[in-house]
């Protein structure tokens, strides 16, 4: 049962900002309100709520929170931490996050399968005094914490640098991610409108390809069977898939906005005399790492943004180098520029990969 102390943590002062961490917790717009929540004393129990897995990227992220949760400054601020994946069932997740309230929790850091469905857990959580932070799929309220890239602009600069190098239009192979989610649909809105506004005759396909390198692999090859010739590509995850997909068919390179994945960036160091110029950019999996971070500051009684901008990790042909944004002598399914060094947040491969995957 929640006791009458439980509630009254359950709202945070809107205050003034700037946020205590103002390099790390920079505010989303001028407008940004920053919160201060109620000082609790550590160390706390903290859960990450993820919902799809079946990619790298979601792989490397589970595995970069356990990572950090276990970096001894962090970890001797967390009793518990906790990881749930639930794959795509939303009503899954949203039953995972409710399970962890009613067991005390103090604090819930959720990467959300759709942005708008979870406004009853919300509630719940500001009722049991419980700080609710997403991140990368972030929701669509103003009482929980977001923290994120913005991914529009994401999709703007990928159709931005596909008119640069198609400057007369063409044939635009779009390989999307996972359906539902505000990254997806952030992303592919940016594209799409940047392609719109250049007035070129550009013409769209739309593939879904889940931010995974075998189901875009797969999407890719499907299309180019059907579609035969593309002028460029612009796929949001799973770009190594998407590039050996136009290898196996003997398909022309071309010019390709995608993700950070080393794969994806040794195939851009490589190939750019043959046609692959690419721009490669996005978010790392260690904004969990922020995520969790700012939870901590958040239930220290630190003040944050209700909404916190990270930058974006952004390599664009002719600068791909490699032993310093790729490397050819680690695996393909890693991704680059995961850190954010304003946080004081940065991983080597070695210390992500040490970490399982699995729940726990």
């Amino acid at each position: 049962m929640l006791t009458t102390a439980g509630v009254a943590l359950a709202e945070p002062a809107v205050v003034s900002g700037p946020a205590t961490d103002p390099e790390c917790h920079v505010p989303w717009a001028a407008d940004t309100q920053f919160f201060q929540f109620p000082a609790k004393t550590g160390p706390f129990r903290v859960a990450l709520a993820n919902g799809y897995i079946a990619n790298t990227w979601r792989i490397q992220m589970i595995q970069t929170a356990k990572a950090y949760a276990s970096q001894p400054d962090v970890a001797a601020k967390l009793k518990e931490f906790k990881v749930v994946s639930t794959g795509e069932d939303v009503a899954a997740q949203i039953a995972a996050i409710n399970n962890f309230i009613d067991s005390g929790y103090d604090a819930i850091v959720v990467n959300a399968q759709n942005p708008t469905a979870f406004a009853p857990v919300i509630k719940r959580a500001k009722e049991a005094g419980v700080i609710l932070v997403a991140f990368d799929n972030i929701l669509d309220t103003t009482d929980a914490i977001n923290v994120n890239v913005d991914q529009k602009g994401l999709g703007v600069l990928w159709g931005n640098w596909l008119v640069k190098h198609i400057p007369e239009g063409g044939k635009v192979l779009e390989v999307r991610g996972v359906a539902g989610t505000s990254v997806d649909t952030d992303r592919h809105n940016g594209v799409q409108e940047a392609l719109k506004a250049s007035g070129k005759p550009f013409e769209i396909v739309e593939v879904v390809g889940k931010w995974d390198d075998g189901t875009a692999q797969k999407a890719t090859a499907d299309a180019i069977a059907v579609h035969q010739k593309f002028d460029g590509v612009t796929v949001q995850g799973g770009s190594t898939g998407t590039i050996q997909a136009m290898l196996d068919a003997g398909h022309a390179m071309v010019p390709v906005g995608g993700e950070t994945e080393n794969g994806f960036r040794k195939f851009c160091g490589a190939k750019a005399g043959e046609g692959l110029v690419c721009s490669s950019a996005g978010t790392g999996p260690a904004q969990v790492a922020v995520a969790i971070k700012t939870a901590i500051d958040a239930l220290e009684g630190k003040i944050v943004p209700q909404s916190v901008k990270l930058p974006l990790a952004i390599v664009e042909d002719p600068d791909f180098k490699d032993g310093e944004n790729f490397y050819s002598d680690q695996s393909d399914n890693f991704f680059v520029g995961n850190a954010f060094p304003t946080c004081g947040i940065n991983f080597t491969a070695q210390e992500i990969m040490g970490q399982s995957k699995d729940d726990q």
